[in-house]
């Protein structure tokens, strides 16, 4: 499903004509196609963003984005040929090594400041100390939520099954599940924590950010033939794309609208959550050694490898600055 925004924050195209003088009208420009691994995710937002204030236009690309449900239709859609790039998940970078032909292009985010815990709003659970024996519904088993509740026992020195983690697919399930007491509680976006806090229908007991550090919670991928034939147009876009990120820092209020209404929050829980992922967005896509590191160990405790790979194989870094 291709999803363009038709929003355009004020003042943008003034703002940003300077930056890319006599930029050319939008049908007239090469298309790049992103697959992004969730419809509805803060951290993607730069894409909305940056299509409404006129980024990509003077970027000098067109986008068609693709709405995809996972890592694994990310690198299903790299692999068949039918996107560009695709943003997804740091862990998966891990399914390159299985062979999919494609490569990490740029650091999208860093700690996951965007994964919160949620209970329900009056859950005697205070903090993580409070988890054990506890049922936490996550997206699926090996996915990055199941991995990222296993952080939370690993730092208590639990074993390994301390934690109970029930997979349950869709954030839809996990609610319904809290409210009728099946979970005491579960990882998701740190947008939705946001909604349900301010509804009164649950309360975030922890940010995963404060949790996991030196990681890459998101990369942005390209397909190998594209970035072999069309190195231009992965400039251009990476130069769009770190583009929107500086502009949602230095116009927080038109992020804010336009996020909320791209999301469906309420303009509160958009603040919350623009300033968590804020915290983590990369400004210019560099990788960083301990977070790679970080990540190849994440592979094989997800299950995705056996053994830890080379990630410095799984990335190039022709694109963004060196910080390995």
């Amino acid at each position: 499903m291709i999803a363009r925004s038709s929003f355009l924050a004020a003042g943008a195209a003034s703002t940003l004509a300077a930056v890319f003088p006599g930029a050319i009208r939008a049908a007239d420009l090469p298309v790049v196609r992103v697959g992004k691994a969730q419809a509805i995710s803060a951290t993607f937002l730069p894409l909305d963003i940056g299509e409404a204030a006129g980024i990509w236009q003077k970027a000098g690309i067109a986008l068609e984005i693709e709405n995809l449900r996972g890592d694994v239709q990310v690198q299903q859609g790299l692999a068949a040929g039918n996107i560009d790039v695709g943003l997804g998940s740091g862990p998966g970078l891990g399914f390159l090594a299985k062979g999919v032909p494609a490569i990490g292009i740029a650091a999208l985010a860093s700690e996951p400041y965007n994964m919160v815990l949620v209970v329900p709003p009056n859950s005697p659970i205070k903090s993580a100390a409070d988890l054990r024996g506890k049922r936490i519904a996550v997206s699926g088993k090996g996915a990055l939520t199941d991995w990222l509740a296993q952080q939370l026992g690993e730092q208590q020195k639990w074993p390994a099954d301390a934690i109970a983690t029930i997979p349950l697919g869709d954030p839809k399930a996990y609610v319904a599940a809290m409210k009728t007491g099946n979970v005491d509680g579960f990882v998701a976006a740190a947008e939705l924590g946001y909604d349900l806090q301010e509804r009164g229908e649950g309360r975030i007991v922890v940010n995963f950010g404060n949790v996991v550090h030196d990681f890459n919670t998101h990369i942005i991928f390209a397909r190998n033939d594209f970035v072999n034939q069309h190195p231009d147009l992965v400039q251009k876009f990476l130069q769009g794309w770190f583009l929107s990120v500086a502009y949602m820092r230095g116009h927080r209020a038109e992020a804010v609208t336009i996020g909320a209404k791209i999301e469906g929050l309420s303009p509160n829980a958009m603040r919350e959550t623009l300033d968590a992922i804020m915290r983590m967005m990369s400004k210019d896509g560099a990788f960083d050694q301990r977070s790679l590191d970080h990540l190849a160990r994440s592979f094989v405790e997800l299950g995705i490898l056996e053994q830890r790979p080379n990630p410095r194989d799984l990335i190039t870094t022709k694109f963004v600055p060196v910080h390995v």
